[in-house]
């Protein structure tokens, strides 16, 4: 008999010793209920709370939902419920017990991340790897990378975002910017206070941050393999929801809070690693400040960042980000030795940010794509060409990459055309997020913005 995924991660967890663990905490803090999180296609958490006086029995058995959950229950203009319809099945949620944590603000509630099967009773697939599961992908996937490559993807985010009360607007001397203002931290202490203690009581390693600009505050923490850093974004953002309610206050990842306000950008900033050794980065100083290997992970990562935009920016408003020239955010493929204007910058000898991916971005998505297209980058030698001098605004276009969509009905084509993460991500995967991005980019091409009125309200005759 073939033992199925499914299986395999119930017999893994009921002789776990975190099982144990989770067990003892349990009973020692005094948790009465636990969150089972599981990551949607757009990066929202959603799940089921339970007893926690069943965990043990859930732990194994996992929880079920409908698994048009994954795309947010989202229905399309017609109508139609995305990834299955009401006549899908449920999947099944089984805990990665190592993510057990209990929540600082309120220790009688838990949380442990799960990975997506299908339900074991199917005629077909029965307990097979649920193939929208967005977390599970990154965990497959990294695990693929790491045995053909023998290297190991570690990042670092830099999650900007908007924070709006009473008493946080930004003073500052007309023509010039509130950046790194500690003035301005200051007026923002109790947001930091409070999101460091409870990130840190999370696991997250908080290292530094600053103030970005007016109601922007970045704070970051300490870089880590690919998988680990995805679910500590995701447990940062739920962090920084939970100290704007004790605060009263609005938190936000929007992309674009406001026109002439500064984007809310994620920064991915990666290095590969062999043995204990980033092979980005090799003794004595290359042409290119890179190893080979790093030039050509990086010519992979630029050749297919047209396509990665779907998963980088992948809201309408995220590409009001690109088009504000001078604020750092990329509007063209490109790389540079310390360029902050550019799609890549080499910002430490063996580290490159990557600079695309948004504050919305689901990570897991995003770590993917890092792993396709450096895979891909590697197996054909890739060239990224010369570092951009200067302001790539006023730089010529590099015509040996595609263009940057600066739309997302662009970024659906996009990613539609590249094969390597359309194949990465697999068919029931990709259809999900060009069916639901193309939806909502013609729900927005359908709506009528005040912007519009504005303009043409008066205007004839």
């Amino acid at each position: 008999m073939t033992i199925s995924p499914l299986d395999v991660h119930r017999q893994v967890n009921a002789t776990s010793p975190d099982l144990a663990a989770a067990l003892e905490t349990i009973a020692e803090r005094g948790v009465e209920f636990v969150y089972f999180q599981a990551i949607t296609i757009t990066g929202r958490v959603v799940g089921k709370v339970a007893p926690a006086k069943h965990f043990e029995r859930l732990a194994v058995k996992g929880v079920q939902q409908h698994q048009t959950a994954v795309a947010n229950l989202q229905g399309t203009r017609e109508g139609v419920l995305l990834a299955g319809g009401v006549n899908a099945p449920e999947y099944t949620a089984i805990p990665d017990l190592e993510t057990f944590a209990v929540l600082p603000w309120d220790t009688s509630f838990a949380r442990v991340f799960c990975r997506l099967y299908e339900p074991d009773h199917l005629t077909e697939r029965a307990g097979a790897e649920f193939s929208c599961d967005s977390r599970g992908l990154l965990r497959r996937m990294h695990a693929g990378f790491t045995d053909r490559t023998g290297l190991e993807l570690r990042t670092g985010c830099e999650p900007e975002m908007t924070w709006q009360g009473e008493g946080l607007e930004a003073h500052f001397r007309p023509g010039s910017s509130p950046a790194y203002h500690i003035e301005h931290l200051e007026r923002n202490r109790p947001i930091v206070k409070k999101v460091i203690e409870y990130a840190q009581a999370l696991g997250l390693d908080m290292i530094e941050g600053d103030y970005e600009d007016e109601f922007q505050v970045e704070l970051n923490f300490m870089y880590d393999r690919a998988d680990l850093t995805a679910d500590r974004l995701i447990t940062y953002r739920q962090v920084c929801k939970q100290v704007a309610r004790e605060l009263g206050i609005h938190a936000s990842f929007m992309p674009k809070p406001a026109t002439g306000m500064m984007g809310n950008g994620c920064h991915h900033n990666f290095s590969l690693w062999r043995d204990g050794v980033n092979v980005l980065a090799e003794p004595g100083i290359t042409r290119l400040h890179l190893s080979e290997l790093g030039q050509h992970a990086l010519g992979g990562l630029l050749a297919h960042s047209a396509g990665a935009m779907l998963i980088n920016g992948s809201t309408v408003n995220s590409y009001k980000r690109y088009w504000d020239a001078g604020q750092f955010a990329p509007s063209r493929i490109n790389w540079g030795l310390d360029n902050k204007t550019c799609t890549v910058r080499l910002s430490a000898v063996g580290r490159l940010e990557y600079k695309l991916p948004d504050a919305a971005v689901n990570p897991y998505l995003s770590h993917a794509v890092i792993l396709a297209a450096c895979e891909d980058g590697m197996k054909n030698a890739i060239d990224p060409g010369e570092p951009t001098q200067g302001s790539s605004y006023d730089a010529p276009v590099d015509d040996r990459f595609p263009a940057l969509p600066l739309t997302l009905g662009e970024a659906i084509d996009a990613f539609r055309a590249d094969e390597v993460l359309t194949q990465a991500f697999g068919p029931d995967l990709s259809s999900l997020l060009i069916d639901f991005h193309a939806d909502e980019w013609a729900r927005f091409c359908g709506y009528v913005t005040e912007w519009e009125r504005e303009m043409y309200w008066s205007d004839a005759p």
